[in-house]
C-alpha cells in the first residue's frame, strides 16, 4: 500500500485538483515546476540555512519525565512549540515563499484560523520584501487578538471573512476568490495539507523535516529510529502530515491521529471529521468532509480555532480509509484539561490545538517500554484568554 501522492495527484480515491478554470493555470505551473524546484540545490540550501538560522531548527526532541511516570509509558515531545513564530506553520511558509520568488510571483494571500499560519505568513513577506494579504473568519479574528496584531506589526493586510461560519472555512473561501482575481502576480500560500494538487504533498513535503528529525533524535537517545507510535492532532493537517511523513510505510509505527470533538462527536457541535464525514469536495480537493445528507458542509465546531475545519486533508483521509492511522476525537472538555496537566507537569504551556493530542494519554494505553512521540505543534500563547475563561484563572 502507498500511502504517498501517486502522479495523478491522489491518495487512494482522495486529492484531485477539482479547481475554476481561472486558476488552471496557477495551480498546474505550480504542478510542473514545484519538485524540480525543491530537488535544486540552491533552493536546498536556502531553505535549510533559513530552518536553522531563522526558524531555529532542529526543534528539541523532549523526553517528558513527569508526564511519562503518569501515564507508565515513554513520553516524547517534538518540541515544534519553540519554532520562530510559536508553531510548526513556519516550516511550510519558509518554503512556499521561496517557491513564490522562484516562480515570479510578488503578492501573497493566505487563509488563517488560529492565527499561527497568518503570522507565519506575515512573517515571511516580511523577510522577503512582499506583500502579504491574510483572510481570516470575523469569529477568530476576535478570538486570537494577539495573533491578528502580530500580523499588522508584521505588515500584513488582515482581511475579515463575514460569510457563513466566520471561520476557517469561510477564510479560505475568501482566499481563493481573491486567487481567482489576481491569477498572474499571486502565490497562494495555503497553510494545511489541503486544497488542490500539488498543495497537499507540497505542504507535507515542508513540513516533513519533523519526523526527519524526529529518527535522528530518536536514535541519539533511544538507541532507535522509530518510536512505537506518533500522535499529533489534525485539523486540515499539516502538523499530522509532517510528523507521520517518514514512518507512513514503516509498519511498526503506529501513527494515531487526534481530531476535535467538540462537545461531543453526536452533538451537532463537532469537527470529527472521520466519525462524521463522507466523501466530498471542498477547497480544490475530494477528501472526507462533514456534509448534510444533500451534500452542504456542515458547520464545524471546536474550542480551538485551529480546528474547527469541516474536512481534513486527502493523505488523512487515505490513512483513516486503509486503517493505517487510528483516528481518535477528543473534547473540548478533555483536550482543556490535557493542557492543563502538560502545564503543571513540564512547565509547557500547549496551543489548545496540541492539547487535543495529549488527552488521549487518559484514555488509550500504552506498555510501559514503549515510546510514544507526540507533535507538540504549537505554544500556547495565543490560547490564554481562552484558558482564563475555561479555568477562570
Amino acid at each position: 500500500m502507498n500511502y504517498n501522492v501517486d502522479e495523478k495527484g491522489y491518495y487512494g480515491e482522495f486529492g484531485g485538483a477539482f479547481i475554476p478554470e481561472m486558476l488552471y493555470p496557477n495551480v498546474e505551473n505550480l504542478r510542473q515546476q514545484y519538485l524540480k524546484i525543491m530537488a535544486e540545490p540552491s533552493f536546498k540550501k536556502e531553505f535549510d540555512q533559513l530552518l536553522k538560522d531563522y526558524v531555529g531548527r532542529p526543534s528539541p526532541l523532549y523526553f517528558a519525565k513527569r508526564l511519562s511516570e503518569k501515564y507508565n509509558t515513554k513520553v516524547y515531545l517534538k518540541r515544534e512549540d519553540l519554532n520562530h513564530t510559536g508553531a510548526h506553520k513556519v516550516n511550510n511558509t519558509i518554503g512556499q515563499i521561496l517557491m513564490a520568488k522562484r516562480l515570479g510571483k510578488t503578492r501573497i494571500i493566505a487563509e488563517t484560523g488560529a492565527g499561527q499560519h497568518g503570522v507565519a505568513t506575515a512573517t515571511v513577506c516580511a523577510l522577503m520584501g512582499m506583500e502579504c494579504i491574510v483572510y481570516m473568519g470575523e469569529i477568530d479574528i476576535a478570538r486570537q487578538a494577539p495573533n491578528v496584531a502580530r500580523m499588522k506589526m508584521l505588515g500584513a493586510k488582515v482581511r475579515p471573512a463575514l460569510s457563513g461560519s466566520r471561520t476557517l472555512k469561510d477564510a479560505t473561501n475568501e482566499a481563493i476568490r481573491d486567487w481567482i482575481n489576481n491569477p498572474v502576480d499571486t502565490h497562494y500560500i495555503i497553510g494545511s495539507a489541503i486544497g488542490p494538487h500539488p498543495y497537499p504533498d507540497m505542504v507535507t513535503r515542508f513540513q516533513s523535516v519533523i519526523s526527519e528529525e524526529i529518527k535522528w533524535q530518536l536514535k541519539e537517545k533511544e538507541g532507535r529510529e522509530n518510536p512505537d507510535y506518533v500522535v499529533a492532532c489534525i485539523g486540515g493537517g499539516s502538523n499530522a502530515a509532517g510528523t507521520f511523513y517518514h514512518f507512513l510505510h514503516e509498519k511498526e509505527v503506529g501513527i494515531i491521529a487526534v481530531e476535535a470533538a467538540g462537545l461531543g462527536v453526536d452533538s451537532g457541535e463537532s469537527a470529527a471529521t472521520s466519525v462524521l464525514g463522507k466523501m466530498g469536495i471542498i477547497h480544490g480537493c475530494k477528501t472526507l468532509l462533514m456534509q448534510t445528507a444533500d451534500g452542504q458542509i456542515t458547520e464545524p465546531y471546536s474550542i480551538s480555532a485551529g480546528l474547527d475545519y469541516p474536512g481534513v486533508g486527502p493523505m488523512h483521509a487515505h490513512l483513516y480509509k486503509t486503517g493505517r492511522a487510528e483516528f481518535i476525537a477528543v473534547t473540548d472538555d478533555e483536550a482543556m484539561q490535557a493542557g492543563m496537566v502538560l502545564s503543571k507537569l513540564e512547565g509547557i504551556i500547549p496551543a489548545i490545538e496540541s492539547s487535543h493530542a495529549f488527552a488521549i494519554l487518559e484514555t488509550r494505553k500504552f506498555r510501559p517500554e514503549e515510546i510514544v512521540v507526540f507533535n507538540l505543534s504549537g505554544r500556547g500563547d495565543k490560547d490564554l484568554d481562552t484558558y482564563i475563561k475555561y479555568f477562570k484563572l
